[in-house]
């Protein structure tokens, strides 16, 4: 409240001073429009080469000085320029300012006009009035602006000594809306960006090239970008095009990774709210893999998701937190979100209820998909439209040591959860699955292809309309591998890999809705008895990342790297982990329908189902049980 308080007397002063200001100036450019004109002298005062001005304009502008400055008040204030800020002002308020002063003048020469003249046989020319209008035009712009004006004139000059400042010299690449955004807040010295200067700016619009974006020099051609560093002594290059595809940001990060300068980026457009052009970021692997627009239906989306009941296993969990966040934006009559972590779920209700507010409509429920009890009485007490289950084990070196914990929670767990849907009848079921489910060679790949066997099964016979959907490795998902191989590379190597030439498959969070959330519609658009759609091969990784200077992660082919603290790299291999993924396959062997649908999905039709009978022979503790579920069969090498 203090702090509110000091804000508000503040902003009172400022305004003050703005009413002061205002009242002296017009006044001003009426005095000097009439000393103009006359080219004379101010009774009492010497100098003055014209006519001497008459007596009766002075001793009747106290009568004028009365007149005009209220009436500028309120005019300026109808205008609400005492509550704009105009360090956005645009030409709108130019525009409006004209208009103001225009106004005044028109109400000054009509007093002069219609009431002194008729007094005192006074008469001021209309090119008087024209002068003062102009004047009192230039004083307003002025009187708002002219402390920047000045402030930049300083600026400019520390700049040509920024050389022994000890600034960042900084190359910026894009000369669009955002470039000039930071060009301005460089200029400005704005939070954030004191420590820098503004070079150069870089675009590959030939167009603009030898121009100049608020001083500073525009040339052509990203590619020139390691010559212009070297050139002009440069220390950090900002890369300012929130719209740029993935193929254009990694054709720019090309050229920037040749250089030794520390890389900083503007978010994409999707991130992006007010201020959002001020905060420049680190650049992370989500800028070179996943900023392509995806293409989806969200209004078919919304249609089975708004107004209808949703439940979301695992919703506390890393992807199933993902998904609630985005369900909640459609409007659903009610979202469970069911977990057997309470922190989590709470940590993700609290969220969602500071964002959203009363409009949030969820509830949590704490408990187990292992214990059918449990989940029938969800579905009892909130009779759902539409399931994702994303409860799961994804850890795969840990399901190695503990298979009998895999099979409990992700295959009977999934059992527990599909029988309640069939048994009461929702519309539609939407299993998250792993690439690893494909040829699996490890426990949790094999559990969770079992759990698509038995989604199959459901499909060939339930009104629920079964689909599952298949993920690589999810960035910043609890169990992707990604957060191992960050780690590794920050404690300087070394990283370790299953095998120099597996192939990883990637995906976002942010893809992991909108891949969910068309599965179902892709289902019934075919006609088919359950669907399995994967996120698309987005990136090839032979070997693992690398970090690199300004956090920026570096797919390296056919090496496993590691990175000490002083950046050297060299080629290793340390150790090999038991039965990963060697490829991480992505799809099996799959008849029937294929074809790109959208930008990130593609759709197969199971063949193989299997029998009721099998899930009863399962042994909890053997692998080689496991792998009897999974079609075609499978050897090991160990167990």
């Amino acid at each position: 409240m203090v702090r509110l308080s000091a804000m508000a007397r503040e902003q009172r002063s400022k305004m003050f001073l703005y009413v002061l200001l205002d009242v002296i100036l017009i006044n001003i450019s009426v005095i000097i429009a009439i000393c103009l004109w006359y080219g004379g002298t101010i009774p009492g005062l010497p100098g003055g080469q014209g006519r001497l001005i008459p007596i009766e304009v002075w001793s009747w502008y106290k009568y004028t000085f009365i007149f005009v400055s209220p009436f500028c008040l309120i005019v300026y204030g109808l205008f609400k320029f005492y509550s704009n800020l105009w360090k956005y002002a645009t030409i709108d308020d130019m525009y409006k300012i004209i208009v103001a002063n225009t106004i005044i003048y028109i109400a000054i020469y009509s007093y002069y006009y219609y009431f002194v003249s008729n007094i005192v046989n006074l008469e001021l020319p209309k090119r008087m009035l024209i002068v003062g209008w102009i004047l009192s035009i230039i004083f307003f712009i002025f009187s708002r602006s002219g402390y920047r004006v000045v402030k930049r004139i300083f600026i400019n000059i520390e700049h040509s000594f920024d050389k022994k400042s000890g600034k960042k010299r900084v190359l910026i690449v894009g000369a669009g809306y955002s470039g000039y955004n930071v060009v301005r807040s460089i200029n400005n010295n704005e939070k954030g960006y004191e420590d820098r200067m503004a070079v150069l700016v870089v675009d590959d619009d030939y167009g603009k090239n030898n121009t100049n974006l608020m001083g500073v020099r525009v040339t052509y051609d990203t590619a020139n970008i390691p010559r212009l560093c070297k050139e002009y002594e440069i220390d950090e290059i900002i890369v300012a095009i929130p719209s740029a595809n993935t193929a254009q940001i990694n054709r720019i990060m090309e050229f920037c990774t040749q250089t030794e300068c520390t890389l900083k980026m503007i978010p994409p457009m999707s991130d992006i709210s007010d201020g959002g052009y001020q905060r420049l970021r680190d650049v992370n692997i989500t800028d070179l893999l996943f900023r392509d627009e995806v293409s989806i239906d969200i209004c078919s989306i919304s249609e089975y998701i708004k107004d209808r009941v949703v439940l979301v296993t695992g919703g506390g969990g890393s992807i199933g937190s993902e998904l609630c966040r985005q369900i909640i934006k459609f409007e659903p009559q009610l979202l469970v979100i069911f977990d057997v972590y309470e922190n989590n779920a709470y940590e993700l209700y609290t969220e969602l209820k500071n964002r959203y507010g009363n409009k949030a409509k969820m509830i949590v429920r704490i408990g187990t998909i292992r214990d059918i009890n449990c989940v029938e009485e969800v579905f009892k007490a909130y009779n759902p439209n539409v399931v994702f289950h994303a409860a799961a084990h994804k850890h795969v070196p840990l399901m190695e040591y503990v298979p009998a914990e895999a099979v409990k929670n992700n295959v009977f767990g999934t059992l527990n959860v599909a029988k309640c849907a069939d048994k009461y009848g929702i519309d539609h079921f939407v299993l998250l699955s792993t690439d690893k489910a494909v040829n699996p060679t490890n426990v949790m790949g094999a559990t969770k292809r079992i759990t698509e066997l038995i989604i199959q099964e459901y499909a060939s016979h339930s009104n629920t309309k079964f689909v599952a959907v298949r993920f690589g490795n999810v960035l910043g998902s609890n169990g992707s591998v990604i957060p191992l191989f960050q780690k590794q590379i920050k404690a300087g190597g070394p990283v370790t890999v299953t095998d120099k030439n597996i192939t990883r498959f990637f995906t976002v969070l942010s893809l992991c809705f909108l891949l969910s959330g068309t599965a179902p519609l892709t289902a019934l658009a075919h006609d088919a008895e359950w669907g399995m759609w994967r996120g698309e091969q987005n990136a090839l990784i032979i070997g693992t990342i690398t970090e690199t200077e300004g956090n920026l992660y570096q797919i390296t082919v056919n090496h496993a790297l590691t990175c000490g603290p002083e950046g050297a790299e060299k080629n290793v291999i340390d150790r090999m982990l038991p039965l990963s993924e060697i490829p991480g396959e992505l799809t099996a062997d799959f008849t029937g329908y294929q074809g790109e649908l959208y930008s990130y999905t593609t759709s197969y039709h199971g063949r193989e189902k299997p029998e009721k009978g099998d899930f009863v022979l399962l042994s909890l503790d053997k692998k080689e049980e496991i792998w009897k579920l999974v079609w075609p069969p499978y050897e090991l090498s160990g167990t």
